[in-house]
């Protein structure tokens, strides 16, 4: 048997991987993020599958159902939101299936961050503008940053900043990084990417907060910062310049 870990997107059940929703269909077992899995994506489950919600449960628990599936030769399809990469807590499983000696397989998901840039109709990077995107957070009840991620050495270095699970903490954001980019900085917050009630709030650094007293938003937002937000004069890529010289474009 094998658990199959899959990304299951950022919430549109039509932005899972093809490969993503075989699994699921091809697995008697699925254990899913019941908090941010939409409902939608069960029915591909096969006929009697065993579905178990995670969200109440802890590590030990998730474990004992692997465990169980395993003594049973059933596959498992592992449902978490967004992408695998990051901040999912599969690192942690895969290190117990490793130790029992239990296969596992990986399928990685749409991340949030890219959603949310298409929500927004923007590309992050720009030439001249911003050519690197930090993924980053502030500290919280589940873990610290480490030494020296802050976001000022990240505003510092004038990436395009995707500051995850930190709704809650948007005066510090605001704070920390409006000495480094200015009140002027675009900002956009975009809630629950690609669920039905999405919603986007796009100000500047000295801004947002008053925009989101009047429209609270309190979680599963992520809280995008920089320039290429709202930068128009920038210059075309190189790419598609009839000077440029590739190898896939046929010279005269």
């Amino acid at each position: 048997m094998t658990i199959h870990f899959i990304g299951a997107g950022p919430g549109a059940p039509d932005l899972i991987t093809v490969r993503g929703r075989k699994l699921i269909a091809a697995s008697p077992v699925c254990l899913y993020a019941g908090s941010l899995v939409p409902q939608e994506m069960l029915r591909w489950c096969p006929p009697g599958a065993r579905i178990i919600d995670t969200a109440p449960l802890n590590l030990d628990q998730i474990e004992a159902e692997f465990i169980a599936a395993h003594e049973q030769g059933l596959d498992v399809a592992r449902l978490h939101s967004g992408d695998l990469s990051v901040w999912s807590a599969m690192g942690e499983q895969l290190r117990r299936l490793d130790r029992r000696g239990i296969a596992y397989t990986i399928t990685p998901g749409v991340p949030s961050f890219a959603a949310a840039a298409a929500a927004l109709g923007r590309e992050l990077t720009l030439p001249e503008v911003a050519q690197s995107v930090v993924l980053t957070r502030t500290s919280g009840r589940a873990s610290s940053m480490p030494e020296g991620e802050t976001l000022a050495a990240f505003a510092r270095i004038g990436a395009t900043l995707a500051v995850h699970l930190s709704i809650h903490a948007l005066s510090r954001v605001v704070q920390e990084l409006t000495p480094h980019l200015g009140g002027d900085c675009p900002v956009a917050i975009v809630y629950r990417a690609t669920w039905p009630d999405q919603r986007i709030l796009r100000g500047t650094l000295s801004t947002i907060e008053a925009m989101v007293e009047k429209e609270p938003i309190e979680r599963t937002a992520l809280i995008i910062v920089g320039r290429v937000l709202a930068e128009e004069d920038f210059r075309e890529s190189a790419l598609y310049d009839p000077e440029y010289r590739r190898r896939y474009r046929a010279q005269e």
